[in-house]
């Protein structure tokens, strides 16, 4: 029995050295690898895409790129789908999630953020040339492209509007244009990222819904336990906003700041 428990231990003893994955803070094994691993989709433009040449490009993908160079370390992006990236951190794929990710209370329970670095609204979007609409309150009576499950096409609906259902926001934006509804409401990244590749679109923003959890905040992902490899990402992302390091990314890829 003795011989048995003691070979029990020596196993514990051995796990316990050969899997330190959550053993110490990740910020150490970040540094001492001189890597910063990145899960991202790669399939999400314009936050994480390929551009034409296959180059791994967009926006969280330069933003992880800035901070793995705060950190004093080389990025390395890690592609991943949807379904599974971030549990490729229980796993320790990577050493964080950096691919526009809400922050919800689900998975905060389970995984530590960043502060916030950019911000989403549902907007109330327009024919530029429509002057009858300048409120969520002036929905009332008219028609709204949706999508007939989305969060948008519920506050369409709580406002009066006649829900048109759509597929998606290129939908939603051609059948505005065609004249065929009188507004969307939708998601401002999208319509900024719209914007940034079709600035002749006779389309504008009128109005944000500001109702408290309205908006949706997306952060940096990472595991919890690791307080000093948050607090440096954090450190990362105020320097990028001091020194114009974020407005210059947020520029390129949505034509404004997007932070708020």
């Amino acid at each position: 029995m003795k011989s048995i428990r003691c070979i029990l231990l020596i196993a514990l003893l051995q796990a316990v050295t050969i899997s330190p994955l959550f053993a110490a803070d990740d910020l150490e094994r970040v540094k001492t690898s001189g890597v910063f691993r990145i899960g991202t989709e790669g399939t999400y433009a314009p936050f994480t895409y390929h551009d034409e040449a296959g180059v791994l490009t967009g926006f969280d993908v330069e933003l992880g790129t800035a901070i793995a160079k705060r950190l004093g370390v080389k990025p390395q992006f890690i592609e991943s789908q949807w379904d599974g990236l971030i549990a490729g951190l229980d796993v320790d794929r990577y050493d964080a999630v950096i691919n526009v990710v809400s922050i919800t209370a689900a998975r905060k329970a389970k995984y530590d953020y960043s502060d916030p670095y950019i911000t989403s609204h549902p907007a109330l979007i327009v024919a530029s040339n429509n002057t009858s609409i300048k409120s969520f309150e002036d929905l009332k009576g008219t028609k709204s492209a949706n999508s007939l499950t989305s969060h948008f096409g519920t506050v369409a609906t709580a406002y009066g509007a006649q829900v048109i259902p759509v597929q998606g926001f290129n939908e939603a934006l051609d059948l505005l244009m065609s004249g065929r509804v009188d507004a969307t409401v939708n998601d401002s990244l999208s319509f900024y990222d719209f914007m940034k590749r079709r600035p002749d679109a006779r389309v504008k923003i009128v109005a944000f819904d500001n109702a408290p959890g309205s908006s949706d905040e997306s952060a940096v992902l990472i595991r919890k336990g690791s307080p000093k490899l948050r607090a440096a990402i954090n450190a990362a992302l105020a320097t990028m906003m001091k020194d114009g390091t974020y407005e210059k990314i947020s520029l390129k890829y949505f034509g404004k700041d997007v932070l708020h």
